[in-house]
């Protein structure tokens, strides 16, 4: 599919591979230099993506922090922060999360279509919300979101996000840092699931660049011949 978004996944996990530990309370896998380079690479998209897991767990907010960067948006001509997207199976979603309720910029909710009506109840009033197919088609909301006029997509997960989009080809560039410490807890969500991914022992993925900052390394990867280097 070639009339879609370039699809840039970002992610941070363990040295184990863990997203998140299993006690309820949200684990720092970066630092503040980390977290200032993640702020830019969302500067420069035109829509952050989610899951609904994510927007239950994590409340995020997903707005570009810097001032600085929100004005050189609107220098440009673009709203302050991108656009926010998530994607439902069963749209259990309270419209009161900060997702939804911060940033003046518009937010999307995909859902599967058994769903749609209730999430139209429950989310009608502060977000879009979209038919994405049953089950929930992600090249059907990729070809929505570049009707929408977004080039640049930033997915952020969680693990099940993640896992979808790599199994699905779906992936031009993965930008994941790792951190200086294990988890160690099967319990606790993980960057993938089980899946027949694109890459393999016969087919490694390419390992365009990696970076240290402080005590955590970015490694960054080319998935498709669509990666942009710059």
């Amino acid at each position: 599919m070639s009339d879609r978004p370039y699809v840039l996944l970002s992610c941070g996990m363990s040295i184990d591979g863990y997203l998140d530990n299993a006690t309820g309370t949200r684990l720092l896998l970066s630092n503040d230099a980390d977290f200032d380079r993640v702020d830019a690479v969302r500067a420069e998209c035109d829509a952050i993506l989610v899951g609904a897991g994510t927007v239950r767990q994590d409340n995020p907010r997903l707005l570009v922090r810097s001032p600085a960067r929100r004005a050189e948006r609107v220098a440009r001509g673009l709203r302050p922060t991108p656009l926010k997207v998530t994607v439902t199976g069963r749209a259990d979603l309270d419209p009161a999360a900060r997702f939804f309720v911060t940033g003046d910029i518009d937010k999307l909710v995909y859902c599967a279509t058994p769903s749609l009506d209730e999430a139209r109840k429950r989310l009608g009033e502060v977000a879009t919300v979209v038919d994405s197919g049953d089950p929930v088609d992600l090249e059907l909301i990729l070809a929505d979101l570049r009707a929408r006029g977004v080039t640049r997509l930033m997915v952020e997960g969680g693990g099940t996000i993640h896992t979808q989009f790599l199994t699905a080809g779906l992936a031009d560039e993965l930008q994941l840092v790792i951190a200086p410490f294990f988890v160690g807890d099967s319990r606790a969500p993980r960057f993938v699931g089980d899946g027949r991914f694109p890459w393999g022992p016969d087919r490694r993925a390419e390992l365009a660049q990696v970076c240290q900052i402080g005590d955590v390394v970015l490694l960054r990867y080319a998935l498709s011949e669509r990666f942009a280097p710059a």
